[in-house]
């Protein structure tokens, strides 16, 4: 119904600023505590935020506020477009158009640290979206539709039948968050040797779209862990709320274990993922169709 839909639209967009700036924190505090430290207040991530719009911008040129607000609607828009039901493959371009609005925002600061950022935010784009598509297009195999609404709709979890897919989405999970060992484009901590890469040179104001902007998109792409478990029951709600916590934690956990890799480590690792567990799980679903 029409007013459900915008029901679901509203609360994203209130609610996913705070469960993105949470889990933000919960990042922070995770990771303090790897690390043997105390860590900062788990609404460190808000203060900040918070900071960051009362600062002044110094933009480079006008048309890269334009870029980066380019990016906060289209990350807003994908969430809104998923969280109403609608269709998943729209939300996978509309995320890969968000992005390409970000790299853009990037490359007009003219700066060789974002010149280096974009180049490596494009490889990440090349690792990721494969893994999107066959994910989409394994849901239409398991479902019948690439409607949201109607896969979550279904009697039995996706994951059941998507178990291949479910674990090559995890992998270039750390790609899209931008976490070791593939936080090769910019670094949410202070291991990185080209400064903040893509975000180096966006201050204020601006930096805090960027920073909302990825609260939001964390939040969305813990709705596309979510679909692989929520049906039609009612537990499986809280069910993918703990599994979406798990694969969190496990992000973090990755994130402080395993040191950055190279592009190339990167590239050849996640198309070999792509191939042989989201590939391999496609192939194993046509098979099982035409036998039947």
């Amino acid at each position: 119904m029409v007013w459900q839909k915008t029901l679901q639209v509203i609360l994203f967009l209130v609610l996913a600023p705070f469960a993105g700036g949470l889990l933000s924190g919960l990042d922070r505090k995770v990771t303090a505590r790897f690390q043997g430290r105390q860590g900062p207040p788990l609404l460190q991530p808000f203060y900040d935020l918070a900071k960051l719009f009362r600062k002044q911008s110094l933009v480079v040129n006008k048309l890269q506020t334009f870029l980066v607000g380019g990016y906060f609607v289209f990350s807003v828009f994908t969430g809104c477009l998923f969280f109403a039901g609608g269709d998943l493959l729209l939300a996978f371009f509309a995320m890969t158009l968000g992005e390409v609005f970000f790299i853009m925002a990037a490359c007009s600061a003219n700066s060789p640290f974002s010149a280096m950022g974009t180049q490596r935010e494009l490889l990440q784009i090349m690792c990721s979206e494969p893994m999107l598509l066959l994910a989409a297009i394994g849901f239409y195999k398991v479902t019948g539709s690439f409607m949201v609404d109607e896969i979550v709709g279904t009697r039995v979890s996706p994951v059941a039948y998507l178990p291949g897919m479910f674990l090559g989405f995890l992998f270039i999970l750390t790609i899209k968050l931008r976490k070791s060992p593939f936080d090769l484009s910019t670094s949410h901590h202070a291991h990185q040797e080209m400064v903040k890469g893509t975000t180096t040179d966006l201050t204020g104001n601006v930096y805090a779209l960027i920073e909302l902007a990825e609260w939001y998109e964390e939040v969305l792409l813990m709705g596309y862990i979510a679909l692989f478990v929520i049906n039609r029951e009612w537990w499986s709600i809280p069910l993918a709320v703990l599994v979406c916590l798990l694969c969190y934690f496990f992000e973090i956990l990755v994130d402080n274990v395993f040191p950055r890799v190279k592009w190339d480590k990167m590239f050849r690792s996640a198309w070999l993922v792509t191939l042989v567990f989201g590939g391999v799980n496609l192939l194993v679903l046509l098979c099982v169709r035409l036998i039947h």
